[in-house]
């Protein structure tokens, strides 16, 4: 099985089967006594809205594992939904990491892989599974650069003959985004609103690029100088503004991947275009500015959310373009 292990979201990819699973990477555990009550979907309705012995945690911070013991519950868990209860079978599992991953934190996601219940564990690089899963031919001698714009980190790499050529990992992604409409929010309004509101007003009305009628959108939240909830309209206008920034850091990461890039790759690149993937590609507009702002063709590849999980799973699928492409694990002495 293939695992996209994610800030936001995981997703786990059978093999035969596809994508099987696409929840939240939040789990929710009881304060007192440490024992996990819900995983996943279950988990992220409870977000801001537990009562004092229960906290609701996201694991992953920055695409890298923040809380160890977390997250091995986490995977423990999705790795025996999608089995079954057949505690016998132990699946060969590929994980993908962002690229900027120290050796300290692929043995973190190794070992909570392996004390979640798998056999072996594979790593892969995120934007390498991201191409595969785009469908971009990574094997042959020509550039494919790929965008995956996640949760926590923002991957840029340019793939040739099967490896990394250049990478950026910028951990400007999706999350900061929302950071950046709820202090929006509270600068401009004193509204404060939760992350799961500043997600959808995001999904709703956020763009990267202006254009079409302004749209509204109705946010609730509490209001700071009276402490009592209250309702105001925002426009796309201002959370436009409010991310600007963000997709500022997210472009500067791609200019900064293509100055480093050699001169026959580049020259690929420019014909081929640039490919997105990840949940963060979904952003209004955001392919129209990158593309205005690099002079290249930009695409979205389908379903860009699950392209790394397609990635890993495709991986699985060829075990000998597998030894190829994975991280083989550095040798401690």
């Amino acid at each position: 099985m293939g695992i996209d292990l994610g800030t936001a979201n995981t997703l786990v990819h059978v093999k035969g089967k596809g994508v099987v699973l696409v929840e939240p990477s939040v789990v929710a555990i009881q304060s007192d006594t440490g024992k996990v009550l819900a995983v996943g979907e279950e988990a992220k309705q409870m977000i801001g809205r537990t009562p004092g012995n229960i906290i609701a945690i996201r694991p992953m911070k920055d695409g890298v594992i923040a809380d160890f013991d977390v997250t091995q519950a986490m995977l423990k868990y999705f790795i025996s939904k999608t089995i079954g209860q057949r505690t016998l079978v132990r699946p060969r599992v590929v994980i993908s990491i962002p690229t900027g991953c120290t050796t300290v934190e692929e043995r973190a996601v190794r070992e909570a892989a392996l004390q979640g219940g798998a056999k072996e564990v594979y790593l892969i690089e995120e934007p390498m599974a991201a191409a595969i899963g785009a469908g971009l031919p990574v094997h042959e001698p020509t550039g494919n650069m790929i965008v995956d714009i996640g949760g926590g980190t923002t991957e840029v790499a340019v793939i040739s003959l099967g490896g990394v050529v250049t990478a950026k990992s910028v951990r400007v992604a999706g999350d900061n985004m929302d950071d950046a409409i709820i202090q929006h929010l509270k600068k401009t309004y004193s509204l404060l609103i939760g992350e799961r509101t500043a997600e959808d007003i995001k999904t709703s009305i956020g763009s990267a690029i202006l254009e079409g009628p302004e749209e509204f959108y109705e946010v609730r939240g509490r209001d700071l100088v009276t402490g009592l909830p209250m309702t105001i309209k925002v426009s796309s206008i201002e959370i436009h503004q409010a991310l600007s920034e963000t997709v500022e850091a997210i472009l500067e990461g791609i200019k900064v991947c293509l100055e480093r890039t050699p001169p026959e790759l580049a020259a690929d690149i420019m014909d081929r275009g640039i490919v997105m993937a990840g949940g963060g590609a979904l952003l209004k507009g955001l392919d129209k500015l990158i593309s205005k702002e690099t002079n290249m063709p930009v695409y979205v590849c389908e379903d860009p959310l699950l392209a790394v999980a397609r990635g890993t799973g495709k991986v699985l699928e060829n075990i000998d373009v597998l030894k190829r492409v994975i991280i083989a694990p550095k040798k401690t002495f």
